[in-house]
C-alpha cells in the first residue's frame, strides 16, 4: 500500500516585516544577523491565531474535495506548541469551523518543532495499518509567536525575534500520495532530554541558543546514522536528489548540511557549497520569507522544495525534522512530477507577496493588544479597525478571523 500527502496548503497571515530593518532597529550585530539567511517574517495580527491560521490553510484543501471525500476524513490532528488551553484541543475548533463529520477522532500533539512530523507519521501509519481502508487524515501544523509588552516594556529582544514567524500548513494524508509518497520503514529517529529551547509562556522563548544549535547538529547526524541502519546502502549524498530540513533559520540548515557533508562524505568547502545550492537551497525560499513556524516549518520547506526544485522525473527527498527538548527524525519519500504542478496551482508566492509589509511603528503597535490576549484571558474583543491595512487583505476573501474571547471560549468569524 502507498501512503503520504495527498494535498497540502499553507497560510501565513496578512502582514510581514523586513527582518533586516528589524535587526537594524534593534541594533543587532548585522554581520551575525546576515548568517541567519532571512529576508522577511510573518507578523501575527491580533485577529490571527493558530486556529484561524490552521482553518485558513485547510479550507482550500476541503473545498477541492467531494462530499464523500470529506466524509472519509476519520481523524483531525492539530500539531502545535502554541496552545490556547491546557485541556481543550485546538482540533475541536478547527473541526467545527471546517464542518467535518462528527464521526472524527480529534486530538492535539505538542512536541516543539517536531509536532508536525509526529502528526504526519501517526497519520501515515494509520493509513498503512489498513484498519480503515479508503479513509483520510487531516493534519494541521500551526504555530505562532506573538511579541508583546511585559511589565510595561518590550519583551527581551534577541535573535529569536527576527527568526520567529506565524503560519500553518495543512496536509491531507491518504493512500493517494499525489504530493509526497513516504518510503515505508525508511526512518531514523534520535532524541534525549536537553534544555535547549522551551516556551514557558506562549509569547516568550527561553533557553540556550548555542546549546540549541549543538543539539540540532547532533540530532541531524545521529538520526541519519539510524536511517542508514534501517535502509540498506543509504548514502547522504547519492540517495537523495533533494534535502529538506526543519528551518529555524537558513543559516542553521546550512551549518547542519555542511557538518554532515564533512562527516559522511569528507567533502571540501567548494563541493559543500555547490551541493547546498543544488540540493538544499530551494527548500529555504519560503522559510526565508515567513520565519520559523515551529511544527509547520519542515513542511513549509517541503512545499518550497517542490515548487522551486526540478521534478520532471520522480525524485527522492530526504527530510530532517527536529524539535527542541528533544526529538528528531530523518525520513524520506518520493516527489512525482504531478506534485510540482499541484503545488504551483496553490499560488503560494502570490499569497506571501500580498501580505502588508509593516513599518517598525506599526509592528510595535501590535504588542499592546497582544499583551491583552495572552494565555488565560477570560474576555476580550478584537478591534480590527486598529489595523486597517493588513485587515483589508482578509476582508472579503472568505478568511476566518479570531474575533472574541467570551468566558474563555474563543469565537471566530468568516470575513
Amino acid at each position: 500500500m502507498r501512503a503520504g500527502i495527498e494535498a497540502i496548503n499553507i497560510y501565513c497571515g496578512s502582514a510581514a516585516i523586513n527582518v533586516v530593518e528589524l535587526a537594524k532597529h534593534r541594533q543587532l550585530n548585522i554581520d551575525r544577523f546576515e548568517n541567519l539567511l532571512m529576508k522577511e517574517k510573518t507578523v501575527p495580527m491580533p485577529y490571527e491565531d493558530p486556529i484561524s491560521n490552521g482553518v485558513n490553510a485547510a479550507k482550500p484543501i476541503l473545498d477541492a474535495l467531494t462530499e464523500e471525500e470529506i466524509e472519509s476524513i476519520d481523524m483531525l490532528i492539530s500539531c502545535s506548541e502554541s496552545g490556547i488551553d491546557f485541556g481543550k484541543s485546538m482540533s475541536t475548533y478547527m473541526h467545527d469551523y471546517l464542518k467535518l463529520s462528527r464521526n472524527c477522532r480529534l486530538f492535539e500533539l505538542k512536541n516543539a518543532c517536531y509536532s508536525g512530523t509526529a502528526g504526519l507519521q501517526m497519520a501515515v501509519n494509520f493509513i498503512l495499518s489498513g484498519t480503515a481502508p479508503g479513509r483520510k487524515v487531516l493534519v494541521i501544523a500551526t504555530d505562532i509567536m506573538r511579541m508583546s509588552t511585559v511589565e510595561g516594556a518590550a519583551m527581551e529582544m534577541s535573535f529569536v525575534e527576527p527568526s520567529s514567524g506565524s503560519g500553518a500548513v495543512a496536509m491531507l494524508i491518504s493512500d493517494k500520495p499525489k504530493i509526497f509518497e513516504i518510503d515505508k520503514g525508511a526512518s531514523g529517529y534520535y532524541g534525549y532530554e536537553v534544555m535547549d529551547t522551551c516556551r514557558p509562556v506562549p509569547d516568550k522563548e527561553a533557553g540556550d541558543s548555542d546549546l540549541s544549535l549543538l543539539s540540532y547538529l547532533d540530532c541531524c547526524e545521529n538520526s541519519f546514522k539510524e536511517y542508514q541502519k534501517r535502509v540498506e546502502d543509504a548514502d547522504y549524498q547519492d540517495s537523495f536528489q533533494y534535502l529538506v530540513f526543519h528551518t529555524p533559520f537558513g543559516g542553521m540548515v546550512k551549518g547542519a548540511h555542511r557538518t554532515n557533508m564533512r562527516k559522511f562524505k569528507k567533502a571540501k568547502p567548494d563541493q559543500i557549497e555547490r551541493d547546498f545550492q543544488e540540493r538544499v537551497a530551494p527548500s529555504l525560499e519560503y522559510c526565508q520569507r515567513v520565519g520559523n513556524i515551529m511544527g509547520a516549518t519542515t513542511y513549509l520547506a517541503l512545499v518550497s522544495m517542490i515548487e522551486k526544485g526540478n521534478f520532471e522525473t520522480p525524485k527522492r527527498v530526504g527530510i530532517f525534522s527536529y524539535g527542541s527538548g528533544c526529538c528528531s527524525e530523518f525520513f524520506s519519500g518520493i516527489i512525482h512530477p504531478e506534485s510540482q504542478a499541484l503545488i504551483s496551482s496553490l499560488a503560494i508566492e502570490e499569497h506571501l507577496d500580498e501580505r502588508v509589509v509593516l513599518s517598525m511603528e506599526e509592528y510595535e503597535n501590535t504588542f499592546g493588544v497582544n499583551s491583552e490576549i495572552k494565555f488565560g484571558t477570560r474576555d476580550f474583543k478584537i478591534d480590527t479597525s486598529l489595523f486597517p491595512k493588513p485587515f483589508s487583505k482578509v476582508k472579503g476573501k472568505k478568511k476566518l478571523i479570531f474575533s472574541e474571547i467570551k468566558n474563555y471560549h474563543r469565537i471566530y468569524e468568516w470575513v
